[in-house]
């Protein structure tokens, strides 16, 4: 053991707690072997005592047993009035060597507390009553004698006492510890569940408000559009039959995936990346969007899954507002960039036309896909910013990150 620390650790044993733990609620079984335990103790010592007692005194030999008799009694209410119970033991050793086991037990019991408002008077009555005993009953010892042996025994009893309270404010401590890192643990499973949650709600969004959308225009083009022929009826009810289904399959798997019991068996469908932009752009076209892509990139594979995954979306997401927002005008995406310069994703639309600013402000905007669209791409270290430019054009341009190939080889 370092004996450096020896000391900080004999200041912690004998330290007054600022927060004294409870004692552990006792049980029946502790109520007897504590009763127990002070009877065997207190016969052991006052055998020894009585045959002087009856030899000289015979009227102390019954007055003591009485005492001895009321402390195991007090005993029992240690609970209730710890000092005072300890005290009037105590007190009652001045006359009682069968009290001895029912003070050694309080005088443990209540060094537990580790008050030393409490102990410092009690010892001194421990001490003083251990002395008159001394002088009372029919035992020939020396002063320095008894005051020696007085003190032994009531420090070694303090010291056991403060140890146990020491032993139990650990474990205690301890105990709160371990509490609080699971309640801390939990919070963590939970917030993770949720952030992984509002991920799979971001993706629900950007699928399924594209999905609906198209659902949408071609049923109002049904419903205002009385010159279309019965081939064209058909097929627009099949676009709209088709992304229903569509709609219907990607909310069932999501709802699926928010699932507790099952979010760890379903595995995800694969994601579209940035060479799926073009099937994109040509899905918008045959719904009869004015839709052109500008692909100054070249060769859509070589850009990360991640980054293609966010351009992807980016572009989804736009289209989707243009469609809502402004249905009649061309849309204009560019895809430009290489490795180590990045990737800028840029959608742009006018807006609508005669339809007055004051309309215009009163369209439901998209606040939440834009917002989700800026977060994408701020957890993928780029940044997104959108808005209408002077021209009165509305733009979408967000710059992501793409870093250069990791070579195959390395220096030898």
């Amino acid at each position: 053991m370092n004996l450096r620390v020896l000391p900080n650790r004999l200041r912690s044993l004998f330290k007054e707690p600022s927060s004294p733990v409870a004692p552990p609620p006792i049980t029946l079984w502790g109520r007897i072997w504590r009763t127990g335990a002070a009877f065997v103790i207190g016969l052991l010592v006052w055998i020894d005592v009585a045959r002087h007692q009856l030899d000289q005194v015979p009227a102390l030999f019954w007055v003591d047993l009485t005492l001895g008799l009321t402390a195991l009694v007090l005993l029992q209410y240690w609970r209730r009035r710890p000092l005072a119970v300890a005290m009037t033991i105590s007190i009652m050793g001045c006359l009682s060597a069968f009290s001895a086991g029912a003070f050694t037990v309080a005088t443990a019991s209540l060094a537990t507390r580790r008050r030393w408002n409490e102990l410092l008077p009690y010892i001194v009555v421990s001490i003083a009553s251990s002395l008159v005993f001394y002088q009372v009953e029919p035992i020939q010892d020396s002063f320095f004698a008894n005051l020696v042996s007085s003190i032994l025994v009531v420090g070694v009893l303090v010291a056991f006492g403060m140890y146990v309270g020491a032993r139990r404010e650990l474990l205690a401590t301890l105990k709160d510890r371990a509490e609080r890192a699971e309640r801390e643990q939990a919070m963590r499973v939970g917030q993770a569940r949720a952030n992984e949650r509002g991920r799979i709600a971001r993706e629900m969004h950007d699928v399924l408000a594209h999905r609906i959308s198209l659902v949408a225009m071609h049923a109002g083009a049904m419903n205002y559009r009385t010159d279309l022929s019965a081939e064209e009826m058909r097929r627009t009810a099949g676009v709209i039959e088709e992304n229903a289904h569509q709609a219907l399959s990607d909310l069932r798997e999501v709802l699926g995936m928010l699932r507790d019991d099952r979010s760890a068996s379903i595995p995800e469908r694969p994601q579209p990346t940035l060479r799926d932009v073009p099937d994109l752009v040509d899905e918008a076209q045959a719904v009869g969007m004015s839709v052109r892509l500008t692909n100054e990139v070249g060769d859509l594979d070589v850009a990360p899954e991640i980054i293609g995954r966010s351009a992807y979306r980016i572009i989804q997401e736009s289209l989707t507002n243009a469609r809502k927002h402004a249905p009649d005008t061309a849309v204009q995406v560019r895809l430009s960039g290489r490795p180590g310069a990045g990737l800028t994703v840029e959608v742009r639309n006018p807006l609508r036309v005669g339809v007055p600013d004051g309309r215009e402000a009163s369209l439901p905007e998209s606040g939440l896909g834009l917002i989700g669209l800026a977060e994408r791409a701020e957890i993928s270290g780029g940044r997104l910013e959108h808005g209408r430019t002077a021209s009165r054009e509305f733009f979408v341009r967000a710059e992501l990150p793409w870093p250069e190939p990791v070579a195959a080889g390395g220096e030898s």
